[in-house]
């Protein structure tokens, strides 16, 4: 236990370490941009009936004249007690506008993030066992082409299947317009959330089913499997006996490491349905040069793949008791 206690403080070090390159580098990609935050927002014909006053205030809101080694650093102390600042677009903290974006997200994220692992795993396991078989040659063709196709390009071709063209689902947006969101009920909002999630899922699965592939194909060509084979065992006891067992540990670091390609894409499919998530608040922040929403989107975002690697991590020893047994000899 006690060792599992240091990896994990140790882990949770270098988090914090590159949480804090990853707010920098943010940082400086944004300030390093060409958009004018003044004209970007307000537009040059309305800069240019304003008062040379007003100018300066808009300018001093939007942060354009103070330095921006003076503006990190500004940042970077108030967040280390807590405060993200306050959103330049909404008007409102940053903790609160994250908060309201995530909780959209969230349902839309994890239930991706559940299908795409669990219809990845499926696959990669049906395919190994087959090798070579039809089953085999359908289901690599169909992770091939997925994996090279765009999550936004399946994105706009779900929405012209499923919406315009079938009619089952509607457009995009995370409830019906026109309706106030306290009275939306939840089914609605599942309702809307179909094709994104199904979007998602579609193109995180491809990647987990080829590498599961690879390994049950190892497992498959191995001695063990040879002799049970010999003892006249069928497939599907050595699938569940030997395949499963042997490329669950590799499937686990693969469902955890696809956090961040699942956030990634979310950002994308999020604009092609205009769902009000994270992902469309994060795009909003960087066209209109909302430095410290941007900041603390980013921030949470690396977070959650930096925990989704160490929750990998720490599950290695209940997956397989062999590294629960090395780490404790050690």
């Amino acid at each position: 236990m006690s060792h599992r206690l240091k990896f994990a403080g140790k882990k949770l070090v270098r988090i914090a370490l590159l949480l804090l390159g990853v707010s920098l580098a943010a940082f400086l990609l944004m300030s390093a941009s060409p958009l004018d935050p003044l004209q970007t927002n307000i537009g040059q014909t309305a800069l240019g009936s304003m008062r040379p006053e007003q100018v300066e205030k808009l300018r001093a809101y939007w942060g354009a004249d103070t330095p921006p080694v003076q503006r990190y650093l500004g940042w970077l102390s108030a967040a280390l007690r807590g405060d993200f600042g306050v959103s330049l677009l909404y008007r409102q903290p940053v903790t609160q506008v994250v908060g309201q974006r995530l909780c959209s997200s969230l349902g839309l994220l994890v239930f991706s993030w559940v299908l795409s692992g669990a219809l990845g795993f499926t696959l990669g396991v049906l395919s190994g066992a087959f090798q070579g078989r039809w089953p085999d040659k359908i289901i690599r063709g169909y992770c091939l082409l997925i994996s090279s196709t765009p999550a936004f390009w399946l994105a706009l071709l779900l929405m012209m299947v499923f919406s315009v063209w079938l009619g089952w689902f509607p457009i995009g947006f995370q409830a019906p317009v026109g309706v106030d969101a306290a009275s939306v009920s939840l089914t609605s909002r599942l309702y809307h959330a179909v094709l994104p999630a199904a979007a998602l899922s579609v193109t995180g699965a491809a990647n987990i089913a080829l590498h599961t592939r690879e390994k049950m194909v190892e497992v498959m060509g191995s001695d063990y499997v040879l002799f049970a084979r010999a003892r006249g065992e069928s497939l599907g006891l050595i699938v569940w006996r030997h395949g499963i067992r042997n490329v669950a540990l590799p499937a686990v670091t693969l469902q955890f490491g696809s956090v961040g390609e699942l956030i990634g894409g979310s950002v994308l499919v999020e604009q092609a349905f205009s769902y009000p998530g994270l992902g469309q608040a994060a795009v909003s922040a960087g066209l209109g040069s909302d430095m410290p929403l941007l900041l603390g989107i980013t921030l949470l975002t690396s977070a959650l793949v930096f925990l989704g690697n160490l929750t990998a991590d720490l599950l290695y020893g209940a997956v397989d008791p062999r590294i629960r047994r090395g780490a404790a000899r050690r």
